[in-house]
């Protein structure tokens, strides 16, 4: 699984290291910004996940299997010294519950971006729209990637959309490629949307759970079984934004993060 450090401090060595795990379409350099804002008392590890990236493909899909990759990505490397916090996006914040109740152990304090530990409605007629809408372009027939960009314009308006996709088209001597397993999201667009069956598990470190105000991803309807998985969750909603909470509103994600992360604190 393909990961980048970014930061860490002059000097001293910090028991400060945060993992930071993305969303559908996503990579781990997305988080680039919020990283920095940590410095210089945290080390952060940038993530891509299973089929994101230039991470590995599986041939499955599912929220153990990636939480236990990840899993296995820390032990080796990251977090040897003792656990870290992690903070996950959408379907990363997906993969970083799963993570915490499957492998507690790693997991210092945990932040869950614009997600519930639920079955998703709210936007998975938008993924499959995209999803397809970037299954359809004819790789072979592009020459540059400005020819991607008019071929999504009319299924994808959005140019901030549409530039937050295509950060996911590679070229190689073969011509042009999607870094993603589009095959396997689309196929698995369900699970991705859905949460496993986790009850009874628990984590009890300490838990932030973020969303934005414009977003439907969160519900008071959700508070029930956050609370019952993660007992120890304070629940924040920055103003303003919408889903991609982190890159909308940078600044009060960083400063929610130094203050939930970086500051000493107990109970």
């Amino acid at each position: 699984m393909h990961s980048v450090v970014v930061g860490g401090p002059d000097g001293d060595e910090t028991d400060r290291r945060v993992v930071f795990l993305h969303g559908l379409f996503g990579r781990g350099k997305n988080f680039t910004r919020i990283a920095s804002g940590l410095e210089p008392e945290a080390e952060s590890l940038l993530v891509d996940l299973p089929n994101h990236g230039r991470s590995g493909w599986t041939e499955e899909l599912g929220y153990a299997q990636l939480a236990d990759i990840v899993a296995d990505h820390l032990r080796r490397d990251f977090a040897q010294e003792g656990p870290v916090d992690v903070v996950g996006h959408s379907m990363g914040g997906k993969v970083a519950m799963v993570l915490a109740l499957r492998h507690p152990d790693l997991v210092r304090r945990l932040v869950v971006i614009d997600i519930a530990p639920v079955a998703s409605g709210a936007g998975r007629g938008e993924f499959q729209h995209l999803l397809d809408a970037l299954a359809g372009v004819d790789l072979g027939a592009l020459r540059r990637r400005s020819d991607a960009d008019a071929a999504l314009r009319e299924e994808i308006p959005e140019d901030g959309v549409r530039g937050f996709l295509l950060q996911n088209l590679a070229r190689d001597d073969s011509g042009f490629r999607w870094e993603p397993n589009l095959g396997l999201l689309r196929a698995g667009l369900e699970t991705i949307m859905g949460f496993p069956d986790l009850s009874g598990s628990r984590f009890t470190g300490p838990v932030l759970w973020m969303g934005g105000d414009r977003s439907g991803y969160i519900t008071d309807d959700d508070e029930q079984t956050m609370r019952s998985l993660f007992p120890r969750t304070v629940r924040m909603t920055v103003r303003g934004a919408g889903h991609w909470v982190h890159s909308e509103k940078p600044d009060a994600v960083i400063a929610a993060l130094r203050t939930f992360l970086l500051v000493d604190r107990e109970g």
